[in-house]
């Protein structure tokens, strides 16, 4: 039986699909009700755990820190009873309140919390991503690779459009920043997706293997009286 990967919070058709080892679970599905029996990568939405998570300054309403609907929580879950990884932003506002340890940039993986999880940052551009883009993992369950600690060579920013054009032109230029779209800025390069899957392969096969009968959803409420 081919070993497949959960791909949680993600695209339809992005850099997840069309592969056989990979189960997507894009927005047509909810991947907060996710089973099993797969080790997951997972990349929740982030909006709501960063620095605007209030919505930024042009904003109507208000927004409330965390409430994402509970899909970092089920992420969360999900990789502590099948094994995997998730990706969050640098600065992600998660690691607090779900009482992650924050990791340190260069430190590599260090222990997150009591559940046999471990977190890093990594950098992106490492991975074909235009900008630094440094990144959070937390792990659980799987093997843990040695990766690229150090920063990497791509741009330092990405431009926002916050300079006069003449300014942001030669800032590009010489690299300093990336003029992306929304979409370029939140894109996984294939490498790093590559990485991510692979990780998450390494996951402990006893959790599924040893009883193929196993209620993945009563696995999954009996974690959830843990946190």
């Amino acid at each position: 039986m081919m070993l497949k990967v959960a791909a949680l919070y993600v695209i339809g058709n992005g850099i997840y699909s069309g592969r056989p080892d990979v189960d997507l679970w894009d927005e047509a599905r909810d991947a907060r009700e996710y089973a099993g029996p797969w080790p997951v990568v997972a990349h929740p939405p982030c909006a709501r755990w960063g620095s605007y998570w209030f919505g930024g300054p042009s904003a109507r309403v208000r927004r409330l820190k965390g409430d994402d609907g509970g899909c970092f929580n089920a992420a969360l879950i999900s990789v502590r009873v099948w094994g995997g990884i998730i990706e969050h932003p640098k600065g992600s506002h998660a690691w607090k309140h779900f009482d992650l340890a924050i990791p340190r940039p260069g430190a590599g993986w260090t222990k997150a919390d009591e559940f046999a999880g471990f977190t890093c940052q990594v950098e992106q551009g490492h991975y074909g991503h235009p900008c630094r883009k440094p990144t959070w993992l937390y792990a659980s369950g799987v093997d843990l690779p040695e990766l690229p600690w150090g920063p990497s060579s791509a741009c330092a920013r990405i431009d926002l459009g916050c300079h006069r054009g003449d300014d942001r032109r030669k800032r590009v230029k010489r690299g300093e920043v990336a003029q992306l779209s929304h979409r370029q800025r939140a894109s996984t390069p294939a490498a790093f997706a590559e990485m991510l899957i692979a990780v998450a392969k390494t996951a402990r096969r006893d959790l599924w293997d040893e009883d193929p009968d196993v209620d993945s959803r009563r696995a999954r409420e009996l974690f959830k009286g843990m946190l």
